[in-house]
């Protein structure tokens, strides 16, 4: 290792200087390439019935969206929607279809013509044609598929395989289009709003962002009967990390070193520098039509509701814990630890002396804490809630990726196989302490929780790490709850065809 960081010349050091990323920090991912990355130590999958996923009734749904909308007007709320990832791989299809040499056209291909009015590019796909001297319906009728496909996803026409998400249109309502980027707009005056003021907050790559604040200056005047803030920001350059030769030397692109963006737990520094008493996340690709976006909304107040009720709880007990730390408050604290935040014990707890108890029991309380929405997994890909050991003989609620679990071990499997739920990515959650600072939450990342894999540049492979994922290692010392919510409320588009589903149709 240290022949390794000794080997970077003036070039390099000038290079990881420039990046603002420090030789610890250097040193630290050289040697998680080198040891490898632990698997996660899951117990059990969190379900209902275990009571790590909370099943909300009709009386206590009801409940929780009064508590928040009593309170609400009283916070500050921000909306924070991931929107840097470009969309290639939504049209990922597309592209192979135009490289194919043959005639023959795909289902879904083919599927994708016959519905093309039904997207909400169609008019401004058509007019790309008319200015060439012909038409879709001519096109069609010629089976110029390619030309079609190609246009929608080149510069020479939509550009969309090239655009982010968030500039793509994804629904229309007759004469209106709107892109995703307006709909969680439009969904954040629903739900993410206080006193008549909505604030919601994309991450957007740089080359981007100009497009981006043009279409937000052109919402906020749409939506200005409501104060609308719209603001962006970007990965910063020092959350990338090193990429390695398979002999774990630095992978060198003509000369310079090569560095990786660290994935979207990088974002975990931009969410630190967001200011709210409560903050709503969610997706770029997540997003419905109008006539679905009252029963979604209800949701989204209702776990905003059981945060706010479980940390109201928490609060008032860690005051107690630090001003009056009775037998009967060190068990109530206990009992709340083990019942409402759903952390397992794996200790005697009753050995502690009265000092230790309480330091264990702030050490529990006193954290960022969040809520996620979990919906039933019915082969939808994605991360999932299990009870995660810990260093100090518990088992939290966390969200694990299927890459994170060694599969292999019969017992890890199994558990795995008997997780029912997954995660949406529909999350609120509070860095607000006690005391009414906040929390720096970088001070929660559980390090040894990134993601080591193969990639290529130019036919050569190299080895790349990705940081802790944001809901995942970057969130892994939260105080995290799980709620039910329905499968509905989850609504991605992870390629072009999802916009076909009747969810995307603003019947």
């Amino acid at each position: 290792m240290a022949d390794l960081l000794s080997s970077f010349n003036q070039k390099d050091k000038e290079q990881i200087a420039k990046k603002g990323i420090s030789f610890s920090a250097i040193s630290e991912q050289i040697t998680q390439f080198i040891n490898g990355i632990p698997s996660i130590n899951i117990v059990y999958p969190a379900t209902i019935n275990n009571s790590g996923i909370k099943k909300l009734s009709e009386e206590t749904e009801n409940h929780y969206l009064q508590f928040f909308n009593k309170k609400k007007d009283n916070l500050s709320i921000v909306k924070f929607v991931p929107a840097s990832g470009a969309a290639t791989r939504m049209f990922k299809d597309l592209f192979e279809f135009v490289s194919l040499t043959n005639s023959e056209t795909p289902k879904d291909i083919q599927n994708l013509i016959n519905n093309i009015e039904k997207f909400a590019f169609y008019e401004d796909l058509n007019e790309i044609l008319k200015n060439q001297g012909t038409d879709l319906k001519t096109e069609i009728a010629n089976k110029n598929y390619k030309t079609i496909v190609n246009l929608i996803i080149s510069e020479e026409g939509l550009n969309y395989g090239n655009l982010p998400k968030g500039l793509l249109k994804f629904h229309q309502y007759n004469e209106e289009k709107r892109t995703s980027f307006e709909e969680h707009v439009v969904e954040s005056l629903l739900y993410a709003n206080s006193k008549n003021k909505s604030q919601i907050h994309f991450t957007v790559s740089p080359e981007h962002k100009n497009n981006f604040i043009e279409l937000s200056q052109k919402l906020i005047t749409k939506y200005s009967t409501t104060q609308l803030e719209i603001d962006f920001s970007a990965q910063n350059p020092s959350t990338d990390t090193i990429a390695l030769n398979t002999d774990n030397t630095p992978f060198r692109d003509n000369e310079n070193i090569l560095f990786r963006p660290g994935g979207h737990g990088a974002l975990i520094y931009n969410l630190n520098n967001i200011n709210s008493d409560l903050i709503f996340i969610k997706n770029i690709d997540n997003v419905v039509p109008d006539y679905l976006k009252k029963k979604n909304c209800k949701y989204k107040k209702a776990i905003a509701g059981v945060l706010l009720e479980i940390q109201k709880k928490t609060f008032e007990l860690i005051d107690l814990l630090l001003h009056n730390p009775s037998v009967e408050t060190i068990q109530e604290a206990f009992n709340f630890v083990v019942n409402n935040l759903c952390v397992k014990i794996f200790f005697e707890f009753s050995e502690l002396s009265g000092t230790e108890k309480i330091e264990f029991l702030l050490g529990k309380l006193d954290r960022p804490i969040r809520v996620c929405a979990m919906v039933k997994n019915e082969g939808e890909p994605g991360g999932g809630p299990f009870f995660v050991m810990q260093n100090d003989k518990t088992a939290t609620l966390q969200i694990v990726e299927k890459a994170q679990i060694d599969l292999t071990k019969p017992d890890k499997k199994e558990i795995f196989d008997n997780s029912t739920h997954f995660n949406p990515v529909d999350i609120v959650l509070s860095p607000i302490r006690y005391n009414g600072e906040k929390f720096d939450l970088t001070k929660f990342i559980d390090p040894e929780t990134g993601f080591i894999s193969e990639k290529s540049k130019d036919g050569k492979i190299l080895k790349a790490l990705e940081l802790p994922g944001l809901w995942n290692g970057a969130m892994a010392n939260w105080n995290t709850l799980f709620v039910e919510v329905p499968e509905e409320t989850f609504n991605p588009v992870k390629t072009i065809f999802d916009l076909l589903r009747d969810a995307h149709q603003n019947n």
